[in-house]
């Protein structure tokens, strides 16, 4: 009798212990804060200054760090991305804030911008994604290949599923190729700015590189999945666009 109850004691604490494991996994998400402003080009070598020392200041490390990105093509060229991360909401209670944070950034970085947009919160599908690789300090990838995707009202369902047949693929690829999916955490309206994938590079050349993406799609999915796969993306998403980013390691605090 003693020994069934033990038994049954010890498989509680297995369950329970199993259940809390579950839920802490759950709770340790990726997120990013990403806000796009546009600079005042006549005064850009201010605003690079005084955005460095804002960083160093306020922004060097743990959830708190800032990293500073230049869009280099498409029509939101010549804007700055800045970025705060990765981190939680609950690390937003304590953002910095007091010290000369806010007054900091009214003075000497608001002055030098003509227009702050898109604040986002973008979260990292950390189950997909394919970036073990890379360093905290984008010194190894400095260039980012962005691509946004607006889904079709109606066909979130097939989001998962097409995203893990593109993860299967870009991990059985040859190389390294750091890959992730981020989803934006609060709704767009018309903007459409649903979903992100991100692409690390290491320099353009590689864009020069034939990836060989539909063969090894085919390979690991099926010899005849690839017609399937292209008619269901068209039905989920209506629309998706590139970018490429540059990090800026001054403007970061570097």
């Amino acid at each position: 009798m003693i020994k069934k109850i033990i038994s049954s004691l010890m498989m509680v604490v297995m369950v329970f212990g199993t259940v809390i494991t579950v839920k802490a996994q759950e709770k340790a998400y990726v997120m990013w804060e990403s806000i796009t402003l546009t600079p005042d080009n006549t005064k850009l070598k201010v605003l690079e200054t005084n955005m460095r020392k804002h960083n160093q200041t306020y922004h060097k490390e743990g959830p708190y760090k800032a990293y500073v990105y230049h869009i280099s093509t498409g029509p939101n060229i010549g804007k700055i991305v800045w970025e705060m991360g990765p981190l939680t909401y609950s690390h937003l209670d304590k953002r910095p804030k007091e010290g000369g944070h806010d007054e900091d950034w009214r003075d000497n970085i608001l002055p030098y911008v003509k227009k702050m947009s898109n604040g986002e919160y973008w979260k990292k599908d950390k189950e997909l994604s394919n970036t073990d690789m890379l360093d905290q300090d984008n010194n190894s990838h400095p260039l980012l290949y962005i691509r946004y995707l607006e889904v079709v009202k109606g066909e979130g369902h097939n989001v998962k599923y097409l995203f893990t047949q593109i993860s299967k693929t870009v991990k059985a690829m040859e190389g390294e190729n750091p890959w992730s999916i981020y989803y934006n955490e609060f709704r767009q309206g018309d903007l459409g700015r649903h979903i992100a994938t991100v692409s690390a590079m290491k320099n353009w050349a590689e864009l020069d590189k034939d990836q060989d993406f539909k063969e090894t799609f085919k390979k690991v999915n099926g010899e005849k999945s690839w017609q399937a796969f292209i008619e269901n993306m068209n039905d989920t998403f209506s629309n998706s666009w590139d970018e490429i980013w540059s990090f800026d390691a001054k403007m970061s605090g570097r």
